[in-house]
C-alpha cells in the first residue's frame, strides 16, 4: 500500500522508531521532516511511503524512484542519506494539539498505530515527536 505521507525515524533505546507524517498537500509534511532531520531524525521517505506488515508490525520505505529525496520548498528536490526502511510507531497529522489528549490510534493494514494530532508548523513539533515516540509507546503498551 502506498500513502501520501512522509516517514522519518529516530533511534530510541537501540531501535529505529518511525513517525509517519500525514496531511494534505501543502500541510507542511516535508517542512516538518526537514526540521526534524536537523534535530536528530533520519529520512526514510518523503511524499510517498510504501507500507507493509510483517510479524504484526507496520513498516515503511520510500518507493525506489523517491529514495533519498526530500522536497525543500523554495529550493527544490534535494538528495540526502536515508534509511532503507523502518517500523512505523507513530502517526502525526495536522490538527489542534490538545493539552492532555486521550490516546488515539489509526489502523493501517490491520495494525493500530498511536496518533498525534499537532501543529506541524510549530517550532516545538520535532521535539514533540521525539517525546511522543516514547510516551505513546508506553501508553499503548506496544511492542517495538
Amino acid at each position: 500500500m502506498i500513502r501520501h505521507a512522509g516517514l522519518i525515524a529516530r533511534r530510541v533505546e537501540g531501535a529505529w522508531r518511525g513517525v509517519l507524517i500525514e496531511g494534505p498537500s501543502g500541510a507542511g509534511k516535508s517542512d516538518l521532516a526537514l526540521r526534524a532531520l536537523a534535530q536528530g531524525f533520519h529520512l526514510v521517505a518523503d511524499d510517498r511511503v510504501l507500507l507493509w506488515v510483517s510479524g504484526g508490525r507496520l513498516f515503511g520505505r520510500a518507493p525506489d524512484a523517491l529514495a533519498g529525496l526530500l522536497e525543500v520548498r523554495g529550493v527544490g528536490i534535494v538528495s540526502m542519506p536515508a534509511l532503507p526502511f523502518c517500523a512505523v510507531n507513530l502517526i502525526t497529522t495536522p490538527g489542534p494539539g490538545e493539552r492532555m489528549p486521550d490516546p488515539a490510534t489509526v489502523t493501517i493494514l490491520g495494525v493500530p498505530i498511536p496518533l498525534l494530532a499537532a501543529d506541524l508548523s510549530g517550532p516545538s513539533a520535532p521535539a514533540k515527536l521525539s517525546h511522543a515516540l516514547t510516551a505513546f509507546d508506553a501508553a499503548h503498551k506496544r511492542r517495538i
